[in-house]
Order: C-alpha cells, then sequence, then structure tokens
C-alpha cells in the first residue's frame, strides 16, 4: 500500500502540473507581437479605483471592481490590478467559488476613456486587448464557480466581463449592454466569442448589432442570466449571491475545482481531447480523501 500511495501521490502531482499549464498558457505571447512588459508599464500611467479581493472561510472569494467615481470604469491600474488577483486566484488552494461585482450598486461601464484616448494607436489598443482577453480568458478557465453579480449598468467591457463568468446574477432595474457598435467597435475582450457560446450566434448579432439595453427579463429569456435576485440593495444583493453560488460550492474545494476544470475542458477542447482531460481529473479525485469517506459513508442516494 505503501508503494501504490506514493505512486498515486506522483501521478497526481504530474498531472496536476500538466492541468496547470494548460489553464496558465496564456493566449498571447511575443510570437504574436504581443508585449505584455510595455502594455503593462504603460497601463499604470492611467491610475485610479482598485479591484479589490477578500476570500472567505467557505472557499468563497469576493471580487470587487472599486471605481464608483466613473462606474467602476476600467483605468489602467485595474486592467494589471484584474490581472495581479486572477493569479492569486489561480493559486487559491482552498477555493471553490467567485462572485464578481461592482462597488456603489453599479457593476461596470466599461473602460476609462481617458486610457482610451491616450492609448489609440493600433499598436496600443492591440496590446490592451490581447492584454485583457488574456487575463479574462484565464479568469473563465480558473477551477472556481465563477458569478457576475450585475447591479445598475454592465455595460462595453462591462459586459464583455460578465461573460467571463460560468454565470450572472442580475438584480431589479440592472441592465447590460454592448454599446461596443455605438464607439465604432466591436467587442475587443473576447466577450464577443463568449456571448456567441452563451446565447447562440443569432441572440449575439442581436445584443452586437442593435446595442440593446438587457434587463433582467431579456436577459434570462436569452439565458445570458441564471435569475433575478430580490434585492436592489448592494450588501443584500451580494448576501443573495452568495447563497445561490453555494448550492453549487457545498463540498470539499479539490472537487468542486475538478468539476470546474472537466467542463472547462468539455467547453474548450475538441471530444476526445475532452475525454483525456477528464479521465485525468477523475485520477486526481478517485481515491482521493473525499471518495474514501463517502465510500467509508456509503451514501444511499434517495
Amino acid at each position: 500500500p505503501e508503494m501504490s500511495l506514493a505512486l498515486w501521490k506522483n501521478f497526481l502531482q504530474i498531472t496536476k502540473r500538466r492541468i496547470l499549464q494548460q489553464r496558465r498558457l496564456s493566449l498571447y505571447n511575443g510570437a504574436h507581437g504581443y508585449e505584455e512588459e510595455l502594455i503593462r508599464k504603460k497601463l499604470k500611467q492611467f491610475s485610479g479605483g482598485s479591484i479589490n479581493l477578500s476570500k472567505e472561510d467557505n472557499g468563497i472569494g469576493i471580487l470587487t471592481l472599486n471605481n464608483p467615481k466613473l462606474m467602476n470604469a476600467f483605468t489602467g491600474t485595474m486592467m494589471v490590478e484584474l490581472q495581479e488577483r486572477v493569479t492569486e486566484l489561480e493559486n487559491w488552494k482552498d477555493g471553490k467559488g467567485l462572485i464578481i461585482h461592482g462597488a456603489g450598486n453599479t457593476f461596470c461601464s466599461g473602460s476609462d476613456l481617458n486610457v482610451v484616448k491616450e492609448i489609440s494607436n493600433s499598436q496600443d489598443g492591440m496590446n490592451m486587448c490581447m492584454f485583457m482577453q488574456n487575463t479574462l480568458t484565464r479568469l473563465m478557465r480558473l477551477p472556481l464557480i465563477s458569478v457576475a453579480l450585475v447591479q445598475g449598468k454592465a455595460f462595453g467591457g462591462g459586459a464583455e466581463l460578465t461573460t467571463a463568468c460560468d454565470f450572472r446574477l442580475m438584480t431589479p432595474g440592472s441592465e447590460i449592454r454592448f454599446v461596443h457598435k455605438h464607439m465604432g467597435l466591436v467587442p475587443g475582450w473576447g466577450g464577443g466569442a463568449r456571448l456567441v457560446r452563451i446565447v447562440g450566434s443569432g441572440a449575439a448579432l442581436q445584443l452586437l448589432g442593435g446595442a440593446p439595453r438587457v434587463g433582467p427579463e431579456r436577459a434570462l429569456s436569452l439565458g445570458l442570466s441564471q435569475e433575478t435576485l430580490p434585492s436592489e440593495d448592494e450588501t443584500r444583493a451580494l448576501g443573495e449571491a452568495r447563497a445561490w453560488l453555494t448550492q453549487y460550492t457545498e463540498g470539499p474545494a479539490a472537487v468542486i475545482q475538478a468539476l470546474k476544470k472537466v467542463v472547462t475542458a468539455a467547453r474548450e477542447l475538441p471530444l476526445e481531447a475532452a475525454l483525456r482531460t477528464e479521465k485525468d481529473i477523475f485520477g486526481t479525485v478517485w481515491g482521493g480523501p473525499a471518495n474514501l469517506q463517502a465510500l467509508v459513508r456509503r451514501p444511499k442516494h434517495k
């Protein structure tokens, strides 16, 4: 048994490392003309606001977009901070869930226009686009079950950010709006590709082409939102979102993270590769602590 335990632990380490490497692979690097250090330095010149992360004992993280003066628009430093918080979440061993929300009862109004004006040349714009796509892709691939809590307005880049979460919950009177067309743009943070996967190509074309204000009712019917929460109050809505998420995050962190990784693989990889990844992830929990405890309890599924 000692020997097989050692082998199992070794296999576990190798598999975990491989899955981690796949997840950490950024979409863009130098080969794509992407210069991360350059754009980080540039973005840091545009300060204001912050991205705050608190980790709760129950394994749920609360990520707060904090720039209420500008309806939580992303300044340059906030873009850099979001990347840093995502790295922190990737390394959170006990994490199971994540709620993203905005301070001051609104979600996010996209990019701070001062930043946009200053980096309006195409090379900077492309670098910013690649930077945010990298970050939001890593956010989407986190082994945590994530929820965007939409209060007030989620416009432009804010609407794109909601699509990088597994679920969206809306409060009464809130709206998601892809306003890119009115800015003479298309989504640049990966929101277009993710939106198509959430609502289908026809509905995505309507939301991008018409730029309508999507309230809770329409979002529900499109499958863009999972539920409309009863409360408009910031603190109460956060409590309701936490309660909603907890129904999916009960159980050991290793198991919840493994479930999310299986779903991520299935969404992103061709079937055969997804099946192999599922096998690898299964190997990390089979015979693991939660599995052995369950066998001892011998649960009767009614």
